[in-house]
């Protein structure tokens, strides 16, 4: 140890190293593990004038679904269904979720949906109707997932590379 030249004292308290260097015991927090509460009401639980929510997503389609007990009226953005998909496997895709769940009959559905063309809307509301079913009725869920209908589909369309036409065509090549 050097000592400082001025006050004849050492520049290392060996009593503060002491202290520091000397092993502690650190406390760690122990998790309370509290009961899971749902957050979201079923249909059962929900008041008039009240919705279960689900958000779909197809390609570049959004679609917000909300459901609520009635008489199977379906509509999207504020038309009937027929009227906003005419083509009827469209029609099929979006009433998959209640024909899997023998619930038509049940909850009527509004649907808004904007972004990208018929077939990826068709898309979106199917999904959208799918995760607000099985909030509004949770007895549906392994129906819904059993049949695929909860999980999103996420192929989306390739971006355009440079040096070429589209994401994958070239241009014509030539030998000479």
């Amino acid at each position: 140890m050097t000592e400082h030249p001025e006050q004849g004292a050492p520049l290392i308290d060996p009593e503060k190293v002491a202290n520091v260097l000397r092993p502690t015991q650190v406390q760690v927090p122990v998790p309370t593990l509290q009961p899971q509460t749902r957050i979201k009401p079923t249909a059962a639980e929900l008041g008039p004038k009240e919705y279960c929510w689900g958000t779909g997503r197809r390609k570049t389609s959004i679609a917000r679904v909300r459901v609520r007990p009635g008489t199977g009226n379906i509509v999207v953005n504020n038309r009937s269904l027929e009227a906003f998909f005419p083509r009827p496997q469209d029609q099929q895709g979006v009433k998959a979720p209640l024909t899997a769940t023998d619930s038509l009959e049940r909850f009527d559905v509004f649907i808004k949906v904007h972004g990208g063309g018929i077939s990826g809307q068709a898309g979106a509301a199917k999904l959208g109707l799918a995760r607000a079913l099985a909030i509004a009725d949770p007895a549906t869920f392994s129906a819904l997932r059993d049949a695929r209908m909860l999980t999103r589909d996420g192929r989306m369309k390739e971006r355009k590379k440079y040096g070429r036409k589209k994401a994958r065509k070239s241009f014509q090549f030539s030998k000479r």
